[in-house]
């Protein structure tokens, strides 16, 4: 029988077959070398989550999993691969973490400990970076959005005023909305109690002044439109500065004026760090849906979560500062009764090697590394994942940054099967991720 070529080939359907034969060719199988067909319907349906705000705290620079949530047997030297501090017990049963978070572990039984978290990018930073905020790896022919701005895409902000997606921390390119467009960006802010430079005005320019200067811009920007009906872009520029006007008002600027909370809760929370978890408390209350909280903007060791040389002497220091805000963000949230509506997560690029280099410090490690998720009405109290006698390899259930996207989003109750749009090409919100079923209850 001849084989009949339908006349018509939707663009989907031939971005399909094409990668169908691509892998053909290169495997001579349907599937990447070492994976095993899992058909559609024994794939485990998870069922999506209540969570309404998510908190990511950042630990840029590559925080050691064997020095924090993943403590392995304790070196005794330089030449000595193993864990740099002691472990401690926690409330999860039988589990361990470092020392020096001694405040975090009896109250881990809010959260789930992700020990076997993964990519392939090696000794690179920025790309490392990309991957744990975009998911995927850096593309030359697409920008992809980052997680922060896909939640504000799917969700937007809970109360109207008020931005969706906030970075505490410097803007850079990885957290940033990509193909989704301007309107799905994030606010910034380095200064938790100015709040956001860009949004306060110059002394000398009163509220009458400014009104005016509003309605001269609005006529403007609306002739516009009507001669420009299809610019897009123009269009997403305006829906911003508007938002950033709606901003500026004295409601959700009063957000930052932590002298409103009790002195003793801001002690709990602790240093710089700690009062930028404070205000994310804050602004979740305002209806935020999604802030990244930076580690270590002030540089509390000298180098960071990048412990080279002699970072890794001061590493306690930063563990000791996460430690305190956690558990104070975790305490606090749950005191309001927050925690089950918020989903805290603790990501970084990477993790270390168990072994130390010449300088007494550690090198960087993506085969293995921890991240942790707390609150967000997930099933906490549980460890997902198993590495290696030292941390070198994941010997039990691997969680990809996808799978570990994936479920954010479940959480947070967005359908992790669907497809965005970068123009007319068809996206899937994740890399292929799978939500983690054993998290949710």
């Amino acid at each position: 029988m001849p084989h009949v070529v339908p006349s018509t080939v939707s663009r989907r359907e031939f971005l399909k077959a094409s990668a169908t034969a691509a892998t053909v060719a290169a495997t001579g199988s349907l599937l990447p070398s070492g994976l095993t067909h899992v058909a559609a319907s024994e794939k485990p349906t998870v069922p999506l989550g209540k969570a309404e705000y998510c908190i990511f705290l950042w630990l840029g620079g590559g925080a050691c999993h064997i020095d924090t949530f993943d403590p392995k047997r304790k070196s005794t030297g330089r030449k000595d691969p193993g864990s740099y501090y002691d472990a401690i017990d926690t409330a999860i049963p039988g589990e361990q973490v470092c020392e020096h978070l001694s405040r975090t572990a009896p109250i881990l039984d809010r959260a789930i400990l992700v020990r076997s978290l993964h990519h392939n990018v090696i000794d690179e930073h920025a790309a490392a970076t990309n991957r744990l905020h975009t998911g995927r790896p850096t593309s030359g022919t697409i920008v992809y959005p980052s997680i922060g701005s896909v939640v504000a895409y799917e969700k937007g902000a809970a109360e109207d005023g008020v931005p969706a997606y906030v970075v505490m921390g410097y803007p850079n390119l990885t957290r940033g909305p990509g193909f989704l467009g301007s309107k799905y960006s994030y606010m910034y802010l380095t200064d938790t109690n100015a709040g956001p430079a860009g949004l306060k005005r110059p002394d000398s320019v009163t509220a009458d002044r400014q009104q005016r200067r509003e309605q001269l811009l609005a006529g403007l920007r609306d002739g516009y439109r009507q001669r420009n009906e299809n610019d897009t872009k123009i269009e997403a520029y305006a829906d911003v500065s508007e938002q950033a006007l709606r901003l500026s008002g004295p409601q959700f600027m009063s957000t930052f004026n932590l002298d409103q909370e009790p002195a003793a809760l801001r002690e709990a929370y602790g240093s710089e760090f700690g009062q930028r978890c404070l205000l994310a408390r804050r602004l979740i209350e305002r209806g935020v849906r999604f802030i990244e909280v930076s580690s270590n903007l002030n540089f509390v060791n000298g180098t960071g979560w990048d412990t080279h040389n002699d970072g890794q002497l001061n590493q306690h220091l930063l563990i000791q500062e996460l430690d305190q805000a956690l558990s104070a963000l975790i305490l606090d949230l749950e005191q309001k009764k927050l925690l089950d509506k918020t989903l805290i997560a603790v990501a970084t690029e990477f993790g270390r090697p168990p072994e130390f280099d010449g300088g007494g410090g550690r090198g960087h490690h993506s085969q293995a590394f921890s991240g942790v998720l707390a609150g967000g009405g997930l099933k906490t109290g549980q460890v997902v994942g198993v590495t290696d006698e030292l941390g070198r390899k994941i010997v039990k259930r691997p969680v990809s940054i996808p799978d570990f996207h994936a479920t954010i989003y479940a959480a947070l109750g967005i359908d992790t099967t669907k497809e965005l749009y970068a123009g007319d090409r068809p996206v899937p919100i994740t890399d292929g991720g799978q939500p983690l079923a054993e998290v949710f209850a």
